[in-house]
């Protein structure tokens, strides 16, 4: 886990960007060519008046690109839909998941982070950072083999402080091998659902204090 960015996050990120651009230009652009439109008005010669079947294609093309944005919009809410939605997703209240996350809480004074590395590692460094993003705790081991591991965290920061129980907190892996090469590391986090709801028009599950997308679940079994 070199990095802390959800791709999925981040091509929806990419995705919003991209709509609100285009809907930025478009204003833009409709602005601009009413503007011209009623200087070209004003200004038009009486005895030859501007062709009014042209104006009417510019203004029908222009009502087209805005109306396809809104399309493209109400295609993302469904693709959002579509992954579960709060409907589907609904029955997975009361089951055990599991799921890709590099996040956890602090509960009964410690937290604990489940990871995989994908190969052996020469050195690896681990990193807890708080909501804000700043380190509060770090380490690094050598020659960490390859396979799953679980690190423990007593809530206790690099400066001696007991954290309240909360977060959540965010464990950066940074695994390098014998020749200074970047070994890749996936975190995953286990447990019971108990709540599922929309933020930001996407479907996320409550597992302990986490808020995890229902997207990033990777394996569902019964707690009976």
């Amino acid at each position: 886990m070199t990095s802390t960015i959800d791709p999925t996050a981040a091509a929806s990120n990419s995705v919003n960007d991209k709509l609100n651009s285009s809907r930025n230009r478009l204003a833009d652009s409709e602005q601009t060519f009413l503007s011209l439109l009623t200087t070209q008005l004003k200004n038009q010669d009486p005895l030859s008046p501007l062709d009014s079947n042209q104006f009417t294609a510019q203004i029908v093309q222009m009502t087209g690109v805005e109306q396809q944005l809104m399309t493209n919009d109400l295609l993302k809410m469904l693709v959002g839909m579509s992954d579960g939605g709060l409907a589907g997703s609904v029955n997975l209240i009361g089951k055990s998941v599991t799921a890709e996350s590099d996040q956890a809480s602090i509960a009964d004074g410690a937290a604990s982070w489940a990871y995989d590395l994908d190969r052996n590692a020469t050195s690896v460094k681990y990193e807890i950072l708080n909501s804000a993003s700043s380190t509060v705790w770090s380490r690094t081991d050598a020659s960490v083999a390859g396979g799953e591991h679980t690190l423990d965290w007593d809530g206790v920061t690099s400066a001696g402080q007991q954290l309240p129980d909360g977060g959540p907190y965010t464990l950066k892996i940074t695994a390098t091998g014998s020749g200074g090469e970047t070994i890749n590391a996936s975190g995953h986090v286990s447990g019971v659902v108990t709540g599922v709801e929309t933020i930001d028009g996407e479907t996320v599950v409550s597992v302990g204090k986490l808020k995890i997308p229902v997207s990033s679940i990777t394996g569902v079994a019964s707690t009976s």
